[in-house]
């Protein structure tokens, strides 16, 4: 009997021992995102844009607006090599563990990180094709943020097929995602795929499933049913797998329509919705509060900004009053005050500008665009990416004063 209860009270202390090292995570209750102290837990952050999916209003294009023509339009300046080696590069500079360690020390508790899905399939994506390269870059800043003990939220901002329909899913201009089972059975694996890696990653806030589906341009009396649906669809691939994170669930109109919404169908869920270019208003966020206090679960803002530090002011008072944690829209930018940091355009990065804005629809109009002295070209490019690393970028004080955060010393 004397060994039975020796026995019983090793299991107990065991158990206890087991259950104090294991980790803890946000979650939610009822209208609250709780931290990991069990208070509620304001997120507080910015957006790493324009890192894993290059944008082109970034690098100060207009009709080349995503990735894929970019990455076209490079290719025709400097060669497909140089390319891939230009964006491996980029990959590494952009953001670095002293950006990481600036956004913790500005008052910030999280970051939201936009990747494409084709980081992890072996599609060419940013001069690669290897199917473990979004793991390789996200274990990386996971890592720097973890060291920092600063949130991090994983955003597919481009999915197969495309969920948006516009540049910003950097696909073929429609929602191919929501008719296509293919297309959604490939997202519903790759998260899959990234919630069993991060399963037990209490760094980890949680997962935006789906950034801006559904633009305005199409039929989406049509598209718009189909997107409740596929959100259950990748839920359910990621809870087969991981039960310990949150699911941000977009709404549709890029993330503005909640009205396509039924009851919340997860535990540990959070609508998240965007606004931009608004008036800074209660009025503008209302009926996102009013679906809060109809279904009990929490709200965000995953993307904001872009615009005036008093709006930008203004909006973050209008969040914090009502209990709506954000994300603001972006960290670093190319000459621009609408940001946390922004960096200096080159010498000779106009020619660059210049050769995307002239037509270039056949092998003819290539020739006729193509610039007189590539090197020239190539040595802007990689001026660029000397201006963004963080010991050149310049912090935006207003824009981060306006955020109530403080600028640390560089």
């Amino acid at each position: 009997m004397k060994k039975v209860i020796i026995l019983f009270a090793a299991l107990v202390t065991c158990a206890f021992t087991l259950r104090a090292q294991a980790p803890k995570f946000i979650s939610t209750n009822g209208k609250e995102v709780i931290g990991t102290d069990g208070k509620p837990f304001l997120i507080k952050g910015t957006n790493l844009g324009n890192w894993l999916v290059p944008e082109g209003y970034m690098f100060k294009f207009k009709a080349v607006n995503s990735q894929r023509l970019i990455n076209q339009a490079f290719t025709e300046l400097i060669g497909p090599e140089e390319t891939r080696l230009f964006w491996k590069k980029f990959q590494d500079t952009y953001i670095t563990q002293a950006d990481i360690k600036f956004i913790k020390a500005s008052g910030a508790n999280s970051i939201r990180i936009p990747f494409n899905y084709k980081l992890f399939t072996s599609e060419s994506y940013m001069g690669m094709n290897n199917p473990n390269r979004g793991f390789e870059l996200l274990d990386r800043v996971i890592g720097w943020c973890k060291q920092e003990k600063l949130y991090v939220m994983l955003d597919m901002h481009c999915a197969p097929g495309g969920q948006t329909g516009d540049n910003i899913d950097d696909g073929d201009g429609y929602p191919f995602l929501f008719t296509s089972a293919a297309n959604r059975k490939q997202t519903a694996d790759i998260w899959k795929r990234i919630a069993n890696h991060y399963k037990n990653e209490s760094i980890i806030l949680g997962y935006d499933l789906l950034n801006e589906p559904i633009a305005h341009y199409f039929k989406v009396d049509e598209i718009n049913p189909h997107l409740e649906p596929t959100y259950k669809e990748i839920t359910a691939a990621v809870r087969s797998v991981d039960k310990n994170h949150i699911v941000f669930i977009g709404g549709a109109q890029w993330d503005s329509n909640f009205k396509i919404f039924g009851r919340p169908f997860d535990s540990k869920a959070v609508y998240t919705f965007h606004k931009y270019w608004t008036d800074a208003t209660k009025a503008v966020v209302q009926e996102y509060i009013d679906f809060r206090d109809k279904y009990n679960v929490p709200i965000y803002v995953g993307e904001t900004g872009e615009n005036t530090d008093k709006w930008v002011h203004d909006f973050r008072v209008v969040c914090e009053e009502n209990n709506i944690g954000w994300h603001y829209w972006p960290y670093k930018k190319l000459d621009s005050d609408r940001g946390f940091m922004s960096f200096n355009i080159p010498d000779g990065y106009q020619e660059v500008i210049d050769y995307t804005e002239k037509p270039r629809a056949s092998f003819e109009d290539i020739r006729k665009a193509a610039p007189a002295d590539r090197a020239k070209i190539k040595a802007a490019l990689y001026a660029f990416l000397e201006n963004s690393k963080f010991a050149n970028s310049i912090p935006q004080k207003g824009y981060m004063e306006a955020l109530g955060l403080k600028v640390p010393i560089k």
